[in-house]
């Protein structure tokens, strides 16, 4: 079962004794918990029946006596288990799994890690309650990911706007999600988000980004590359290293792994490198402008100034000027 199938049972009031919410993700597993704890029960309600343990400090005793307890005025009571990961003798409550209360709506959150789906506990899981086991979106996935997100706020976002927000934000579904709510309240009534909202909201700009930098350098466009440069320099914060260098990377390793690619149907090759079909004829341009053995040339360098920026070899070269050095050596 997916998480938007649960969060769309609970609010037609459709219940599982108990739900395990598992994995890479932790967005997904988050929000069932926020929902949760927030939605089944109404305030009145949740002051007797809602109950909220951690990992860290919880004894199972507790977990499984509460659990065993009947709602006080309402149909339900519900328990959250935060951060299971973390709690010793997590497997005592293995019980009541086998014979849960229906009267208890019981919703674990278990991030990072996963049951042995060999195991008992694995089985007994997936049979009396239910078991979700939530995976990380690949890149590719994030922009049809954050459209259908704006469009469940009633909005509608320009191609360029859409993928200046996931380039900045990167693989974090939780500050998306945040950005998009902040956006759709501050565009009073206008419908359709733009690369200025972006720009103001957000505080992206949308000429002067690496996502802009990544374009000139792909593009061999030198012009341009210096404009941007010459704004990192003056904005110091624009140009942070940690952000620059990995999105660099990840689109010229991209770049790359065209060269193996023996099919050259242009959608066959964005999923080949896992990209979205609208972009691959800039990453097809930048694999002839500076082949193979060019890219060869530009992740090496970007190796080398990874560690500098570390302090590697580096005699306290600002963020902005190990940048412009980076991007000279590249183009030249």
């Amino acid at each position: 079962m997916s998480v938007e199938k649960i969060i769309s049972d609970f609010k037609q009031k459709k219940f599982k004794p108990f739900y395990w919410l598992e994995g890479e993700e932790p967005f997904f597993i988050d929000e069932v918990m926020h929902f949760a704890e927030h939605h089944i029960l109404s305030e009145a309600e949740a002051s007797f029946n809602l109950s909220v343990f951690y990992g860290r400090d919880a004894h199972w005793v507790d977990i499984m006596n509460t659990c065993r307890k009947y709602p006080m005025n309402a149909d339900l009571q519900v328990v959250l288990l935060k951060e299971a990961q973390h709690m010793k003798d997590l497997e005592k409550l293995e019980p009541y799994f086998e014979n849960p209360l229906k009267t208890t709506v019981f919703v674990v959150s278990y991030k990072d890690k996963k049951v042995d789906g060999r195991s008992k506990l694995s089985k007994t899981l997936k049979q009396k309650g239910e078991l979700v086991t939530t995976k990380k979106i690949y890149d590719n996935q994030l922009p049809d990911w954050a459209s259908n997100l704006i469009q469940q706020h009633g909005l509608t976002i320009q191609q360029k706007a859409l993928f200046l927000l996931i380039d900045h934000i990167g693989n974090d579904l939780s500050r998306i999600k945040n950005e998009i709510e902040k956006m759709a309240v501050n565009l009073n009534g206008r419908k359709n988000v733009t690369e200025e909202d972006i720009e103001t909201y957000i505080g992206i700009s949308k000429e002067f980004n690496v996502f802009e930098l990544q374009d000139a350098l792909g593009k061999k466009n030198t012009p341009k590359a210096i404009r941007i440069l010459q704004y990192f320099e003056s904005n110091p914060k624009a140009a942070p290293v940690p952000m620059m260098l990995p999105a660099l990377y990840n689109f010229f390793s991209k770049v790359y792994m065209i060269f193996g690619i023996d099919n050259k149907d242009e959608r066959s090759i964005a999923t080949s490198i896992g990209v979205n079909p609208y972009y691959i004829k800039d990453y097809l341009q930048s694999s002839r402008n500076y082949g193979q053995q060019g890219i060869e040339k530009i992740l090496l360098l970007l190796h080398q100034y990874n560690l500098r920026s570390v302090g590697v070899n580096n005699s306290n070269t600002s963020d902005a000027g190990l940048i412009k050095e980076l991007v000279m050596k590249m183009i030249a």
